[in-house]
């Protein structure tokens, strides 16, 4: 079986001392390929560096709603001086998150509507975060996206309303261990079934949503790579099919989403 985790968060402190070993880790349980996520003006040259130095890495870059407010001319000729490298597949992570509201609305949504013209520019795709900004951050979507390249709204948690309203313009939909979440993962095992095997990829997130049901549960309690092995058992499961089907399908997505 091979995997590949379109999402993983590895220029995080926690991975800093043992990053050998979580990748080792990882291609034990299949994962031999995966994006590190560029979310900040700091985080996302390190991705791109994390990327060069191991095989089977890539990497986005961008500018995550977080930090909108370190967005200005500087970080915008950064991730345009970023993207152009062939490590980088897609732009972002950006978007909205008013769950949080790190940072101003306004600010949000001037950053994100920044990075979708550098995608436009470049003609790569776009990696997305969207958390209680549903309508916004359609509204700043929706009227460029045919212009876009290809889509991704990773680590989708949202209603079944909001899925469809993706699906419907051509997005892709990144799951996570939040399907394993008992308190509040219970409806995308309802719904994830309807996305379509050519829209759909899989990703840890790491070190962030460790999935709740894996065993045995690490005392340490950081998701890793190597999990995206029992996320796909668990997609797999709610979608009513065989493991080996999921994880081919997601990962032949993966690779022509990002050109891998």
């Amino acid at each position: 079986m091979h995997l590949i985790d379109i999402g993983a968060n590895l220029t995080h402190s926690s991975f800093q001392h043992d990053i050998g070993q979580v990748l080792q880790r990882a291609r034990a349980q299949g994962v031999d390929q995966l994006v590190i996520t560029g979310a900040s003006r700091e985080g996302s040259p390190q991705a791109l560096e994390l990327a060069r130095r191991h095989p089977g890495l890539y990497a986005t870059a961008g500018v995550h709603p977080h930090h909108a407010t370190e967005y200005d001319g500087e970080t915008d000729a950064l991730l345009r001086e970023l993207v152009a490298a062939p490590e980088v597949r897609a732009v972002g992570e950006t978007g909205l998150d008013y769950h949080r509201d790190l940072s101003p609305r306004a600010t949000q949504q001037f950053a994100f509507e920044q990075q979708l013209q550098i995608a436009l520019d470049c003609g790569k795709p776009l990696f997305l975060h969207q958390r209680d900004a549903h309508d916004d951050f359609m509204s700043i979507l929706k009227p460029v996206r045919d212009k876009l390249a290809a889509v991704v709204v990773h680590c989708f948690t949202g209603t079944r309303a909001e899925l469809f309203d993706y699906l419907d313009i051509d997005c892709h939909i990144g799951i996570t261990g939040w399907i394993c979440d008992e308190r509040r993962g219970t409806h995308l095992r309802e719904i994830v079934g309807n996305i379509p095997a050519n829209r759909l990829m899989i990703e840890t997130d790491s070190p962030y949503l460790l999935p709740r049901n894996v065993k045995p549960m690490p005392s340490h309690r950081r998701n890793e790579p190597m999990y995206l092995a029992h996320i796909c058992e668990e997609v797999a499961r709610d979608r009513r099919e065989d493991t080996a089907v999921t994880a081919a399908a997601t990962t032949a997505t993966a690779k022509a989403f990002f050109g891998i």
